[in-house]
This record gives C-alpha cells, sequence and structure tokens, in this order.
C-alpha cells in the first residue's frame, strides 16, 4: 500500500510540472500600427508557437475561425470585420483551401426562424470574404441554426457564444 502512495506522489509531481511547463508563455503579439493611426494586433509567426503554417491549427490559432453575432441579427461587427480580415488574408495566402461558413444561433426562437437567421449570418460572413477578394467559388455557406451549440446554458453568456458565424477548411 505504501508503493501505491508513493506512486501516486510521484505522478502528481510529474504532473505538476508537465502543467507548468504547458502554462510557459510564449512572447505576447506585438501592436502594429496601421496607416490610419489605429492599433491592431499582428498574430505571433507560427514558427514561433510551433504551429505549422497554412494548415488548420495555424487558421484557427493565429488567424481565429469565428465572428459573433448581436441578438437577432446578421450584421458583421467591427470585430468581426477584424477577424474577417485576418481571414481573408490568410486565405489569399493558401489559395489551396476552401471555406464553408458555418451560421449558428441561440437557442431562442423556433427551429426554422433560426436556420433562417443561421442562414443569413453565413452568407453575411460570405459576402465579406468575397468583397475581401477571396473568389465566391471557394466559400460554401451551411446553417445549423440552433442545433449545435457551443456553450451549454440558457443565459446571455452561453448565447453571446452559440450568436456566430464559424469558417471552416476544407479541400
Amino acid at each position: 500500500m505504501r508503493l501505491n502512495t508513493f506512486g501516486s506522489k510521484i505522478v502528481a509531481v510529474a504532473a505538476v510540472g508537465l502543467f507548468m511547463a504547458a502554462c510557459s508563455s510564449d512572447p505576447a503579439p506585438t501592436a502594429a500600427t496601421s496607416g490610419s493611426g489605429s492599433t491592431q494586433q499582428t498574430a505571433t509567426a507560427p514558427a514561433a508557437t510551433g504551429i505549422q503554417a497554412g494548415t488548420v491549427q495555424d487558421f484557427q490559432v493565429n488567424v481565429g475561425d469565428r465572428v459573433f453575432f448581436d441578438y437577432d441579427k446578421y450584421e458583421v461587427k467591427p470585430a468581426g470585420k477584424a477577424t474577417l480580415d485576418k481571414q481573408a488574408a490568410w486565405l489569399k495566402r493558401y489559395p489551396q483551401w476552401k471555406v464553408v461558413i458555418e451560421g449558428h444561433c441561440d437557442e431562442r426562437g423556433t427551429r426554422e426562424y433560426n436556420l433562417a437567421l443561421g442562414e443569413r449570418r453565413a452568407n453575411a460572413v460570405k459576402n465579406y470574404l468575397v468583397n475581401q477578394g477571396i473568389p465566391a467559388n471557394r466559400v460554401t455557406t451551411i446553417s445549423y441554426g440552433k442545433e449545435r451549440p457551443v456553450a451549454l446554458g440558457s443565459n446571455e453568456a452561453a448565447w453571446a457564444q452559440n450568436r456566430r458565424g464559424v469558417t471552416v477548411l476544407s479541400n
């Protein structure tokens, strides 16, 4: 019995060590000033994060794969535009990728209403990317309405996470 307790302690110490190593921080992204004088965040280089450039992980971590919408709205908000600008630049750099834009809603409203709203959200994201120079034949849309929540709960925090457009890479 004593050996099991000792072994458990060793495992616990090793786990804490691994956890602390995993929590060590990489250099923070640098701020760059655009010609208009506004400051915007630039992503850490993929090599610095250990993520291979041009991969799904690169897109999700260094660019961002989702934008969020206000309640019962489908207009892309300024923060969403910044994310979509980064997505457009990334997609121009890696033309081998196509994307599927998923439109999602929170749990409020009927299934039919939310499917239609999710479609409008997906199309708003698609239209923004196309206006940024991404060929329309590289972008398709689908609406999941309220059927695939990312956050469970009947409160504003959960609903805000579920009102989203997600860009999924495909070949």
